[in-house]
Order: C-alpha cells, then structure tokens, then sequence
C-alpha cells in the first residue's frame, strides 16, 4: 500500500532502495524474515517511510524501559542546571514553519538572555537523524523561546545528553569527526557555561544514570 501510495512500482523502489528486485518481493508477501533487517530499513526510506524492530520482554515492549531511562537522565540532567538563574521545562512542543517536534530540555536564563536546547538520549540509533533534528530545534530556537518564555535569547546552546553507558561512548568514539566538529564541548565547558552563558556553545554531556549516580561526567 505504502508503494502504491509513493507511485512506484517493485522495480523502481529495488533500485531506489538499492536493494534487490527479490528482496522487495519477499517484503511484500510477508517473508520479510528471510530479507536482512537493513534491507527492510531501506526499503521503507526509498518511499520517505521508516521501519522499526520492536522487542519485547516479560510482556511489555522494551521501549518501555528506553522511556524509563530517558525520563531518569532527563530528570537528574535538570537537576544540574544552576537554580535560580536557570528555568527549566521539559518535552516542550513545537510546530514552526512545517517542522514539528519537542525539545527535551529547554533551559532559559533569561539574565544573560541564553537558552540551552538538550536533546537526551538513552540509547543512540541513527546519529544522522539525531543531528539532523538537533540541526532544526537550535535554528528554531530563538521562535520558540520567545513564545514559551516572551523574550528572544541572544545567546543558544546545543546540548546532546547521554547516558555514561560503555556502548553509546563507543559510537559516539567511532565516529570523531563528525561528532566533535557538531559538538567540540564537553561536561568541564558545559558546566563552566552554565555558570557564565556568554556566547554559544555545542557540546556533548555523558550523564551518570545508576541508582546512585550523584555527579555528571565529561
């Protein structure tokens, strides 16, 4: 249906997705076990769609602890916001311009007129569409701080949460250029930032997330 409605035939979404002619087949007739789970992935991107592997376990889909864990990096990364200089709101909406979303954390200083745009991660899938998003919410930034909060930020920081986890270092480390040069900054300047908001910043903040994490790492 989804090929029918992108007006492709089984052809031309093989080549669009680069994958083969049979392999497209085999989706379609609900044998998509026997085809790679990237090839599925890519199938759906051809026609602007996207395909999910949902596990669960003891009952309930996994994401349910994925949620579990965002909100408990998110909730401890407030935390460390400087209080009363920094305001802070979560999962803040946003429709502007054909671009719809939500902010995480968005912090406010409204003294030094800075705001900090945060995107959490528990886990990171693709980092293309992580940076991509972050790319939209830091533009947008100034639009929706000004109607959340009445005022426009001069300053806008770019800030990418995540879990001081072994295997989200890893990739993050696997891919250096791209990540350092998006986000050079790391925990020591995000935190000397949050004291003194001056200019802009982009930067990576690993977050201890155990029962008895007490401090943000670099």
């Amino acid at each position: 249906m989804i090929r029918h409605r992108a007006l492709k035939t089984q052809v031309e979404l093989a080549l669009a997705a680069k994958i083969p002619l049979g392999d497209v087949k085999r989706i379609e007739s609900g044998r998509a076990d026997l085809v790679s789970l990237g090839r599925i992935r890519a199938v759906f991107e051809a026609v602007d769609g996207r395909a999910k592997l949902v596990p669960w376990w003891n009952g309930a889909a996994a994401d349910r602890l994925l949620d579990e864990r965002h909100a408990a990096i998110a909730e401890r990364s407030v935390s460390y916001f400087p209080k009363p200089a920094w305001e802070t709101q979560v999962e803040v909406t946003f429709a502007e311009y054909g671009e719809r979303g939500s902010i995480d954390i968005l912090g406010a200083n409204r003294a030094a007129l800075a705001v900090a745009i945060c995107e959490v991660k528990s886990v990171i899938g693709s980092l293309e569409e992580t940076n991509r998003m972050l790319d939209v919410k830091e533009r947008l930034a100034p639009t929706i701080a000004f109607k959340r909060l009445g005022w426009r930020p001069k300053v806008v920081a770019r800030i990418l949460i995540l879990p001081r986890d072994s295997t989200v270092q890893r990739v993050i480390a696997a891919h250096p250029t791209t990540m350092s040069g998006l986000y050079p900054a790391r925990a020591r300047e995000i935190r000397a930032w949050l004291r003194n908001p001056s200019k802009p910043i982009r930067g990576i903040w690993f977050v201890s997330d155990g029962p008895n994490a007490s401090s943000v790492q670099g």
